[in-house]
Order: C-alpha cells, then structure tokens, then sequence
C-alpha cells in the first residue's frame, strides 16, 4: 500500500460511520460494474443540518476510505453545503490518492449527492 497517504490507509484500516440508520431521511446507492465496488448511503437531517452519514459498502481500499472520509465531511454541514462537496474535497482531506483510484474519489462524491437519495424526506 506504498502509494496510498496515511489518511488513505488510516480510512481503510478504520473506517468511520460504518453501518446503517434506523429510519433514515433518505437512503442512495451507487456502483460501479467496471471495478464491482458497491455502496449504500443513509443520511439523517435535523433542522436543515446533516445530523449523520452512515454507509455499507463493498469496495476496495480507496472506495472505503473515500466513503468514510466522505461521511466525515457531510457530518455536521448544513445540507446545502453538504450537497456541493466534491471529489476534490475527498481527495484532499485524504491527502491525494493515486491516479488510478481517483475515480474512487468521485464514486463516493456520487454516492453523497442528494439527487441520487431514493427516499429524502420532506424537512
């Protein structure tokens, strides 16, 4: 894993907010058929503000690290402003990633952009 930054291998050996949401405000999935990473988000929003991010995911090191870095980012943020984060933000909060995984980057950034949300319900 010489090519991946500390955060990168950080994220991957624990990620963050792993798992599912009781009775979530809105739930996305994205997959890639190419590589065969797969991803389940689930968000809670309270008062205009993403109150959590949890996902299921099946992917390979950097998909995992770019979902839990992604769940870091959102965590927090009014919805507005977590709804323009970008593959850049990820990348960079990770400390880069190699080029050939960079699309692992906007994967995850796919995965948390609202209009994918299947079930977002109404604030």
């Amino acid at each position: 894993m010489h090519e991946y930054s500390e955060k990168v291998i950080e994220h991957f050996r624990n990620p963050k907010n792993v798992g599912m949401i009781e009775d979530p405000d809105g739930v996305g999935e994205i997959g890639d058929p190419h590589c065969g990473d797969f991803m389940k988000v689930y968000i809670k929003i309270e008062h205009d503000t993403v109150k959590d991010v949890k996902y299921q995911i099946r992917g390979c090191p950097a998909s995992i690290a770019c979902a839990s870095t992604m769940t870091e980012l959102a965590i927090g943020k009014h919805l507005d402003d977590a709804m323009v984060i970008t593959d850049e933000d990820i990348v960079e909060a990770l400390d880069g990633l190699p080029e050939f995984k960079i699309h692992c980057s906007a994967w995850a950034q796919q995965a948390s952009s609202w209009p994918l949300w299947t079930t977002l319900k109404t604030i």
